[in-house]
This record gives structure tokens, C-alpha cells and sequence, in this order.
């Protein structure tokens, strides 16, 4: 936070308080004073506040410093509030931050305790700020709404959707697992005008060869054994519409003449039938492949190969649009929140980082499901680093600057300081139970925080009980 264009509003009975904090912040915000929650909300009706220190007693006043933190968080603005009380007790604090607070600070309390939460308001604030101009540069394009990005890749990938929407043509989605290839083709298919006809997908690498042919094109009844009626293929389903044919490179050879030969002439035999169907399919393909090796392997044919990318549209992997990973971490958040009726609604600072620096090779779908998890067990309105799962919290910590020094010592060191941070925010900083968890001696565990620089006489929760 800077400077006098912020205002801080502390509500305190106590006029020491009041004075601790125009002499620690008053040379760089503007700070007003309120001695209990009734003057305090007038002040807040009457005045623009951008922070409210907040104690949790007073005295001879019917209202508590929960009731104000309600109130407070009722306004749906962007005041945030750090809970002050003369006890440090954890229940307290969860309860305050359960309600909405930012944090909890326990008296006494010193003038770079106060700083940092005003640095790391800052710095979520500005988070908060980017993903807002992400948000807003999204909605420029409205219709692409399951597919999200604003990335320079991204911008030119919902060009040549528009465009392959606009036409007939086949097409073949490229890219890496998980990046969204059948978002697409559901795009191309409802922004053009088949968009209210059929649209099937089939997964080419999820049934056995021996099945696949009955699935695309139907078979009579007595065609095979087992086969103990007439069945309708996707094809056949899809006519006037479109087909998706998902991991195309799963097709064995013998369906790639069939599947040449319907994208040629527009036709094709249920197996045990001698008679021809005429069809009417726009053909969306799919792979995550390199179709071009496996035509030098022989395992793809090159003459379908060719059929297929009348129209080629390759998806980015998601580390290769990295800028765009806030704006979906915050849309998957959004909507598994809503799904789950839950309260969450962002990131604080350590989680976002931590967002940011892993790799996701995965991808999206990596990501989707990774916020999915989250959410549903988040505590707190405000999504932690604590809360991420453990091992891309680590994999994120071990990334590595190629000019930075790099060993395997280094890296073991990154792990256990990363492994035992998070087990303490997790268990209130109660260092017993941390050691027991990492089954090690509790001197143990007080050498390594030394070493590792940890000073945990500083939290507020230290071994507290839960």
C-alpha cells in the first residue's frame, strides 16, 4: 500500500492504540480513529476506507468486534480488516477469518508486524487488479466462454476458431493433453451454421479396436456374434451435424480406409450390410500426437492425414501462456465455489506465486481439477498455499533459474523447508505435533527451523493447540 491516497480506520477504546498507529503509519496514510463499532460504522458510511483495524472488545457497548466485522463485510467493498485483540488465541483468529478478516494481529504488537500485513494487502491487491484486467479483457470475447485466455496465443487461436467456424471444412485440433481440444471443437461447432444440429464425440483411444468400427459406422443384427440387434453408429447419429473424433491416432489402419473413404465420397456400410449410407458430417479431429511421425512410423495414414488438416489449429500448453494461468485459476475457482456453495472467492499472495511458478503439464485440465480439489476443501475465504496440493507446492518451490545455482543438496534443503513450513501453518505452529508428523525428535525439528532461518516465536499461533 502507498502513501496518502490510502486510509486506515482503527476502531479501539483504547486511545494508545489510536496513537501507536498515527505515529507508526501516520507520515504515510491517512488515518482516522473511532472508539467503538457505532462510531466506527458512521465513520465507514461517511468516509472512504480502504483498511479497518478492528478490536475485538469493548467496553460498556452492546456490540463486539465480530458484530462490526459482519457489518463491515456486509458492504460487498473492497475494505479489507485486520482483527486486533489483547489475546492470542487461535480459535479467536479462525473465527475472525472464517467471518471475512484479512487477519488477526494479537497486542502487543509491533510496527513491522503492521507493515508486513500492509505490504501483503498491497500485494494482493494488485493480484486482485490483474486478474480484473484479465477479466475484463475476456469478456471482450464472450462468446468463447468455456475457453479462456487473453494471451497472444490465445487471441490468435479465437481467430481461426471464427474463421474454421465460418466454412465446412475439416479440421484437426492439435495439442498436449489437457489443453482443451474438444472446448474447441465444440466452439467451432456453435459458432457456425450447424450449431443447432448434432454434435457426437467419440474418443478413439478409449474402445478396443475390435469394437471401434461398430461404434463410428452401426452394424445389422447377426452381423457378428453377439450381435443380437441392429445398431446406429455416430455417423449415422451425427448426420447433418458434426463428429468429433477425439485421439484420431488411437484409429487402427484398416478404420482409416473406411474413415478416407467417408471424408471422400460421403458415404459408408453398417458392418453385415450391403447397403450405402449416404451422409452429411462436418469431421473434427483430435490428437495429442505427432501425426506426421507416425506417417514416417507407418502407423498413420499420410493420404488421411492430409484430408484431415484442410484446417490445422494447434493449442498452446498452458506453461507456454503462463500470463493467462490467474484469469483461469480464478474462473475454475468461481465456478467450483458456486458448485459447492461455498464462500471462496480468491487467492492470497503465497497461493498465487506458488500458481504462477508450477509448470502445469497437465495443463488446464491439471489446473481445473486442482482448483476443483482445492475449493471443495479450502477453510478460509481466501484460498493459501497451505491449501495447494502438497506436491505442486514442492514441484513450484524446486523451479530453478537456469543462471541460479542448482544442486541436489539445494533442492533437498527447498523440499524439507517447503514440507515443514506448510505442516506448521497447517497445525497453528504447534512444533510437537509437527514433529511427530515428520516423525523426527522435536529438538530436531528446532535445529532445522534455526538453520533454515524459521524464527517461530513470531507467529502468533506457536504451539497453540488446534
Amino acid at each position: 500500500m502507498t502513501a496518502q491516497s490510502k486510509t486506515i480506520l482503527v476502531i479501539d477504546d483504547e486511545a494508545s492504540v489510536h496513537k501507536s498507529f498515527e505515529i507508526i503509519l501516520g507520515s504515510e496514510y491517512q488515518i482516522l480513529k473511532a472508539s467503538n463499532p457505532i462510531e466506527g460504522w458512521r465513520m465507514l458510511n461517511t468516509h472512504p476506507v480502504d483498511v479497518v483495524f478492528l478490536d475485538l472488545t469493548f467496553p460498556s457497548n452492546e456490540h463486539d468486534g465480530f458484530w462490526m466485522l459482519e457489518k463491515i463485510k456486509s458492504l460487498n467493498g473492497p475494505i479489507d480488516v485486520v482483527m486486533l485483540s489483547a489475546t492470542d488465541q487461535a480459535k479467536t483468529a479462525v473465527k475472525a477469518i472464517k467471518l471475512g478478516a484479512y487477519d488477526y494481529l494479537a497486542k502487543p504488537y509491533e510496527a513491522d508486524e503492521i507493515q508486513l500485513i500492509l505490504d501483503r494487502l498491497d500485494e494482493k491487491r494488485r493480484m486482485q487488479n490483474e486478474i480484473n484486467y484479465l477479466k475484463e479483457e475476456q469478456s471482450k470475447n464472450t462468446q468463447f466462454e468455456d475457453i479462456v485466455g487473453q494471451d497472444p496465443k490465445m487471441r490468435a487461436l479465437y481467430d481461426q476458431i471464427r474463421k474454421a467456424a465460418s466454412v465446412d471444412s475439416t479440421v484437426l485440433i492439435t495439442g498436449e493433453t489437457g489443453t482443451g481440444k474438444e472446448l474447441v471443437a465444440q466452439a467451432i461447432r456453435s459458432f457456425g451454421p450447424l450449431k443447432d444440429k448434432p454434435f457426437v464425440a467419440i474418443n478413439c483411444g478409449a474402445i478396443p479396436d475390435n469394437l471401434m468400427e461398430s461404434e463410428l459406422f452401426g452394424h445389422e443384427k447377426g452381423a457378428f456374434t453377439g450381435a443380437t440387434e441392429r445398431r446406429i453408429g455416430k455417423f449415422e447419429i451425427a448426420d447433418g451435424g458434426t463428429i468429433f473424433l477425439d485421439e484420431i491416432s488411437c484409429m487402427e489402419e484398416r478404420l482409416q480406409v473406411k474413415l478416407l473413404r467417408v471424408l471422400q465420397e460421403k458415404e459408408f456400410e453398417r458392418i453385415g450390410s450391403a447397403k450405402t449410407f449416404r451422409i452429411n458430417v462436418r469431421v473434427i479431429a483430435a490428437t495429442n500426437s505427432d501425426l506426421q511421425d507416425l506417417i514416417r512410423k507407418n502407423k498413420f495414414r499420410e493420404d488421411l492425414f492430409y484430408r484431415l488438416k484442410v484446417i490445422h489449429i494447434h493449442l498452446p500448453p498452458l506453461r507456454e501462456r503462463a500470463t493467462d494461468t490467474p484469469l483461469l485459476a480464478q474462473h475454475f475457482l468461481e465456478h467450483f465455489a458456486k458448485q459447492f456453495s461455498r464462500t471462496v472467492t480468491g487467492f492470497e499472495s503465497d497461493a498465487y506465486e506458488v500458481l504462477k511458478r508450477y509448470t502445469w503439464p497437465g495443463n488446464v485440465r491439471e489446473l481445473k481439477n486442482v482448483m476443483e480439489r482445492t475449493v471443495a476443501l479450502a477453510d478460509g475465504a481466501k484460498i493459501r498455499k497451505s491449501d495447494l496440493p502438497v506436491d505442486l507446492t514442492l514441484a513450484a518451490g524446486m523451479n530453478t533459474d537456469s543462471g541460479g545455482e542448482f544442486s541436489l543438496k539445494s533442492e533437498v534443503e527447498k523440499y524439507e523447508k517447503t514440507l515443514i513450513l506448510m505442516l506448521l501453518e497447517r497445525n497453528h505452529w504447534n512444533q510437537t505435533k509437527v514433529a511427530e508428523l515428520l516423525k523426527i525428535h522435536r529438538n530436531t525439528l528446532i535445529i532445522k527451523l534455526q538453520n533454515f532461518g524459521i524464527k517461530v516465536q513470531e507467529r502468533k499461533s506457536e504451539d497453540k493447540p488446534d
